[in-house]
């Protein structure tokens, strides 16, 4: 099983807590005694995985940043859906999905699985090219959902919007410049929100597969909000009409 380095306290912890068997070992700052690490420490003994005492340097030696926290799992793979039709097949009820279009920064994408998380998404769509991968850094920055939400990655994005589409899908793209609001659409069914880049928005081909673009209305001296923001808007949105009634 391929392994992986994973750090901060909550992506350590989220792993402890939903996948134990997975984490071959981890590696703690030898200089922190305090309440967090030492709770952490506890649950990892109690999972009996190996505890291995390091300093700072190393620590941001074997991942390559200094924001570690002062601890780092090295952690197989976990199963999660690897493509659409897998995901769709499994999904009980209408499915909600996020599709990002170029996101480069690997914090705004940490940020975007984490919403997806809380809002109870089943995937986190993006493409190959073009855009940043679940690294380290993102994984962090999720506190966790990097290992509950399924990151699936494509090839051709406009063809598996198309895919989608023809498994009865809806495509909710978001741009500024719609002629509807958040509010005016409907997300009770089949649907996948689609989010620009940081920059530059939706691609023009991604734009013209969706089947209906809206806007988030802006009610302050701003003119737009981060794309983790926005995706968090949106998702919450749809999960509120998805409430019993």
């Amino acid at each position: 099983m391929k392994s992986k380095m994973i750090f901060g306290f909550h992506a350590v912890t989220s792993r402890l807590r939903h996948e134990a068997s997975s984490v071959e070992e981890i590696y703690v700052d030898a200089e922190r005694h305090d309440r967090r690490m030492l709770d952490l420490i506890h649950a990892a003994k109690a999972a009996n995985v190996r505890i291995i005492q390091a300093d700072d340097q190393r620590l941001s030696n074997i991942v390559g940043t200094r924001r570690h926290q002062g601890v780092v799992a090295k952690a197989g793979e976990i199963s999660l859906a690897r493509n659409l039709d897998e995901l769709l097949d499994a999904v009980d009820g209408p499915p909600l999905l996020l599709i990002l279009d170029g996101i480069t920064d690997p914090h705004n994408l940490g940020a975007c699985l984490r919403v997806a998380d809380g809002a109870g998404a089943h995937a986190v769509i993006a493409p190959k090219d073009r855009a940043v991968g679940l690294n380290a850094t993102a994984a962090k920055v999720a506190s966790g959902a990097a290992e509950t939400v399924p990151y699936i990655t494509v090839t051709n994005l406009a063809r598996t919007m198309r895919d989608l589409k023809e498994r009865g899908v809806w495509l909710i793209g978001t741009t500024d410049d719609a002629d509807k609001d958040l509010y005016e659409g409907d997300f009770s069914g089949p649907t996948a929100l689609v989010m620009g880049s940081e920059g530059e928005g939706m691609r023009r081909l991604t734009r013209e597969t969706c089947d209906v673009l809206v806007s988030i209305p802006m009610f302050g001296s701003v003119e737009s909000l981060n794309v983790s923001v926005a995706s968090g808007v949106c998702l919450y949105e749809a999960r509120r009409q998805r409430l019993p009634k």
